[in-house]
């Protein structure tokens, strides 16, 4: 009718067609869910990773708050066991200080408490030795402004120019480094002293 091939047994290439279609259709619709799974499961993998990233910086970031507060603690010990390994060896000093005022308090003997002295002083020395502090040696030494600070300078008929006469305080050093510079007298040498101007006119 109207001039349309039936699908009947005279006319199998129309047969032949119709199934084709019908297969590809059905193809389709089989690929399209294994497609739209890929796709998803591809998308979950991003989810995934991102969340393992994630939860990764979390734990970085928690390991780098930690091993701040652990160095802040580790540098508060080490400085309070700093000063505790300088202190104790002068707790004896202090000790012998206080027996020493007792001492002076209750005797007026200048023998006494000058041995007591003595006895501090080689204890505080001995302190000294034990962190490694020396006092450096300056009377009649040459003045070296790297390690000596000048408080003046003093004629002298016996001791050269430039070198110490004598110590007003102690320099210390602790291995090579400088602890504090002695505070010195340095000799001017043998030198005439200047005569002012006005006097000198007066003698011509």
């Amino acid at each position: 009718m109207f001039g349309k091939k039936e699908n009947t047994p005279e006319n199998p290439e129309n047969n032949k067609v119709q199934e084709e279609k019908v297969d590809t259709v059905l193809d389709d619709a089989k690929e399209a869910p294994e497609a739209e799974a890929a796709e998803l499961s591809a998308e979950d993998k991003l989810k995934a990773e991102l969340a393992e990233l994630q939860a990764k910086y979390l734990y970085l970031q928690a390991e780098y708050q930690n091993f701040r507060k652990r160095s802040v603690r580790d540098i508060a010990d080490a400085r309070s066991y700093a000063v505790a390994s300088t202190l104790v060896p002068f707790l004896s000093v202090v000790d012998y200080l206080g027996m020493a005022q007792s001492a002076a308090e209750q005797s007026d003997n200048l023998e006494a408490l000058k041995q007591g002295m003595n006895m501090i002083i080689g204890e505080f020395d001995k302190a000294l030795d034990e962190l490694g502090v020396k006092k450096m040696k300056t009377a009649g030494e040459k003045f070296d402004p790297a390690l000596h600070d000048a408080v003046g300078y003093e004629k002298s008929e016996t001791i050269p120019e430039g070198m110490i006469i004598r110590e007003w305080s102690g320099g210390f050093t602790m291995g090579e480094k400088l602890l504090r510079p002695a505070r010195v007298l340095v000799s001017s040498g043998n030198t005439p002293d200047e005569v002012p101007a006005e006097e000198a006119k007066k003698e011509e």
